[in-house]
């Protein structure tokens, strides 16, 4: 079984409060204060061990990347979903399928922005594909603030076809698109539905924004043209969110 490193302290305590597998937690020495006691109180309560280490052994873990904050856990590798995963998490909880897809999304940190506001709103599940696009790795559970570890994310081979495959499971396609035809709060999200994001760059690609129902644009007023993908998505998130409380 292959292993990953996670590290800082938001992210090793979710860890320990999902269902991952955990086989160690590497705590620097002398750190005792803060929220690392309720760390040693979830391992104590899964059997699993610690160990302490200088923290040059941690600063070699991070590799310079997310700070650790004096602890990291040893992991199982993450475990990708499937689509049907993601849809049976909607049907169990008896709620019309909401599904993030990441059209290319490279960088790190955005796709654990995305992921974290995701798993906030009540979002089943999130789909990126297997190439031109960043993977679970310990910077994006990192910038989730751990939210990985409750979300099921599917990596496929097409995007396009995913979505074909949405379609046909009765879900709306809505694309985020700077050349959109409506206001992404003119548009009623009711019902089943996936929300496309596009990359940092380029956007939607051709094929994907073909394949969306409806292309959904978001107000610019200032002199700078489009937002940061992981706002983007938040702004539209929130906006699936806020009808769904108002139709309550």
């Amino acid at each position: 079984m292959e292993s990953d490193y996670i590290v800082g302290r938001n992210p090793v305590i979710e860890a320990l409060n999902s269902e991952r597998e955990v086989e160690k937690i590497l705590v620097v020495k002398g750190e005792l204060k803060g929220s690392i006691n309720k760390i040693f109180a979830l391992a104590k309560d899964r059997k699993i061990p610690i160990q302490y280490v200088d923290k040059n052994r941690l600063d070699n873990i991070s590799q310079g990347g997310p700070p650790h904050q004096g602890v990291a856990a040893l992991v199982s590798a993450f475990k990708y979903s499937t689509i049907e995963d993601i849809l049976n998490k909607a049907k169990n909880l008896s709620e019309d399928p909401f599904i993030i897809i990441l059209d290319e999304i490279e960088d790190p940190h955005n796709l654990g922005s995305i992921i974290r506001t995701a798993e906030c709103a009540g979002v089943h599940g999130i789909i990126i594909p297997k190439r031109r696009s960043a993977s679970v790795t310990m910077t994006v559970v990192k910038a989730s603030a751990g939210a990985v570890e409750h979300m099921h994310i599917a990596k496929v081979n097409n995007i396009t076809n995913a979505i074909l495959k949405l379609k046909d499971c009765g879900l709306w396609i809505y694309g985020a698109d700077v050349d959109g035809k409506e206001y992404y709060f003119e548009r009623d999200f009711s019902g089943p539905k996936a929300l496309v994001i596009g990359s940092e760059g380029k956007g939607i690609s051709r094929l994907v924004k073909e394949n969306c129902d409806f292309l959904l644009k978001i107000p610019m007023l200032g002199k700078v043209s489009s937002l940061n993908a992981s706002n983007a998505a938040s702004i539209l998130i929130y906006e699936v969110v806020r009808e769904r409380y108002e139709k309550k």
